[in-house]
């Protein structure tokens, strides 16, 4: 699987053969400002929470290039007003066959409200399985033991996790979180965008090395294989 990261938990994954954009935050993002949303790809737009640094730009891509946008059922209902179309909006729990496999929203501690205040419902993450493998966005959240069941039910490729503390889970318990979802190699977001945020990589990588953990840091705009 290929993927291509814009910016603090903004990525895509081409899997299944079709396009997984996750968590638009690009065009307000200053250390993203080389990207142009309008080359950007999109076959499904998942959201993990309402914050607007993880939608602000699902309705500009999901407008352009028609994707069907997956998220919690508050969010995806948010969008649906908006005028958004092909919104599959979802809850915790809940699993659904789709053209790239299949997904599943996971629990997340975190919060969500709407750009314009609105309630966001609760956050979630996915679970995204495919004929090339499995992987896991937590979406941002606390380290929980939730994630051990995760690794029950599906045997993972890599995760996808945030890293920057103050706001969601640190280096340390991304760690830990690792350990109980089994796996070795994870893909670091949501850090460096805000200044509580920002990542001591030097730190970050030797941590990770000495867990037998791999910490994949691209930068933006860069596409990695996995």
């Amino acid at each position: 699987m290929k993927l291509t990261y814009y910016g603090h938990a903004c990525f895509a994954v081409e899997a299944g053969g079709k396009t997984l954009l996750f968590d638009p935050f690009i065009t307000p993002n200053p250390l993203a400002r080389n990207i142009d949303i309008e080359t950007i790809a999109a076959d499904f737009i998942l959201l993990s929470h309402g914050h607007g640094d993880h939608v602000a730009d699902v309705e500009a891509i999901a407008k352009r290039t028609g994707a069907t946008v997956i998220a919690p059922f508050e969010v995806g209902s948010w969008f649906e007003n908006r005028g958004v179309q092909n919104v599959q909006a979802m809850n915790h729990g809940g699993g659904a066959k789709m053209p790239f496999g299949r997904v599943k929203l996971t629990s997340a501690i975190h919060s969500s409200s709407m750009p314009d205040g609105s309630y966001g419902g609760n956050p979630a993450g996915f679970v995204i399985e495919t004929d090339g493998g499995n992987f896991y966005y937590s979406g941002d959240t606390a380290l929980t033991l939730d994630m051990k069941l995760i690794a029950e039910q599906t045997k993972l490729s890599f995760a996808v996790l945030p890293i920057g503390d103050f706001f969601t889970m640190g280096v340390d318990d991304a760690l830990r979180a690792a350990d109980l979802l089994e796996v070795n190699t994870i893909v670091g977001v949501h850090y460096d965008t805000f200044p509580p945020i920002a990542l001591d990589r030097g730190s970050a990588q030797t941590a990770a090395k000495a867990r037998g953990k791999q910490l994949l840091l691209p930068a933006i705009g860069e596409s990695i294989e996995l």
